[in-house]
């Protein structure tokens, strides 16, 4: 099954940055996975400053409606969604709904800017 996102850790030391790792996930059920409480992001260390989070795009366009398609940039303080319009509004619909119900870890809201 081919990869439909990557998240890219980096940090900076002084004007150096460098990438820590990459991780590829096939589903975004597997990405809100790694992001819920036990899932493995509480062991981003805190040197991170960013995260990227790169969906791929879509193996056959949207011929329905290209806007869909269209290249589409969401930033939640150190982390940043990049990629196809429709994939990136639906993650954001889940990262509301998903917090709601209390589903991400506290390690994840804090690198989001959340604080309770």
């Amino acid at each position: 099954m081919k990869p439909v996102l990557t998240v890219e850790f980096s940090a900076k030391a002084g004007d150096y940055e460098f990438k820590e790792e990459s991780v590829t996930f096939h589903s975004p059920e597997e990405f809100f996975g790694f992001i819920a409480p036990g899932g493995g992001c509480e062991t981003i260390p805190d040197e991170v400053e960013e995260i990227r989070i790169i969906f791929l795009s879509a193996e056959h366009p949207n011929v329905q409606n290209p806007i869909a398609d269209a290249s589409a940039v969401l930033q939640l303080h150190k982390v940043i969604f990049t990629g196809p319009l429709s994939e990136i509004v639906q993650v954001g619909e889940q990262i509301l709904d998903k917090t709601g119900r209390g589903e991400l870890s506290r390690s994840f809201l804090a690198i989001i800017g959340e604080s309770r």
